[in-house]
């Protein structure tokens, strides 16, 4: 298992709760308020990011998707709307958020469309190659085990499919980046704490972007996992990216 600095990054610091288990309860806790602070922090450009990092998957015409750290469902939602595939499945640890999403996926009528089930980005309980695609959102630097996930994502991917990743970054640019900083470190706990009551979960955003193996160093990981043909573009002045691999 190899250790990163975001590893050690945890919503309380004070517990002796392993990061999963802590992330579970922090989601189910704040699953309810959890699309509307997104889409609120964001300035809505967070449906934007999704949209594009659907699209780099069009080339591949995938049929079945596994939306890996699915949450409410928003990126299988987007997959299914861009990409008209016969099928995606998301999975996530959180029930409190899946309950959400499929609500939210019946509403819609999706149900034939998309299906969300309970499952752990590392043990993922489908058989090799799968899937044609693979998608994640703000979800990887979740990972309790970074390598272990992206390993179980290469597994289960099939020869030739594609998987998308979208994940908050620290921009390059020294201006844009203080800027940033301050927004995460002092804004957004506070919309936290007033919308969702949880200070501490927005806390472990800031403090988890800033500790994620970003762009090129992340690739690597990637690369060491499996992933070939690995690629990331940088969104919105370098505040995210959409990283690509192949199997």
């Amino acid at each position: 298992m190899a250790v990163y600095a975001h590893d050690s990054v945890l919503p309380d610091k004070k517990s002796n709760i392993a990061k999963k288990k802590q992330l579970t309860k922090m989601f189910n806790f704040i699953a309810r308020r959890y699309d509307f602070l997104n889409h609120f922090l964001s300035a809505g450009i967070d449906r934007s990011w999704r949209e594009k990092a659907i699209k780099e998957l069009k080339n591949i015409h995938p049929k079945l998707i596994l939306d890996v750290a699915t949450g409410t469902g928003d990126l299988a939602i987007t997959a299914n709307k861009v990409l008209r595939p016969d099928k995606v499945i998301g999975i996530d640890i959180s029930e409190g958020m899946l309950e959400l999403g499929r609500k939210k996926i019946q509403k819609l009528n999706l149900v034939d469309k998309i299906e969300l089930l309970s499952g752990d980005s590392e043990t993922i309980n489908y058989g090799n190659s799968s899937f044609d695609a693979i998608t994640v959102a703000f979800g990887v630097r979740n990972f309790e085990d970074l390598e272990k996930g992206l390993r179980e994502m290469q597994r289960v991917l099939k020869p030739g499919g594609k998987i998308s990743i979208l994940e908050c970054t620290m921009p390059k640019a020294f201006l844009v980046r203080v800027f940033y900083s301050f927004y995460m470190f002092t804004i957004v706990p506070v919309f936290g704490k007033l919308f969702a009551r949880n200070k501490k979960a927005y806390k472990y955003l800031n403090n988890s972007v800033q500790a994620f193996p970003d762009r090129k160093n992340f690739l690597n990981i990637m690369n060491k996992a499996g992933f070939s043909k690995t690629y990331y573009k940088s969104l919105s002045l370098g505040v995210c990216c959409i990283y690509c691999g192949s199997k």
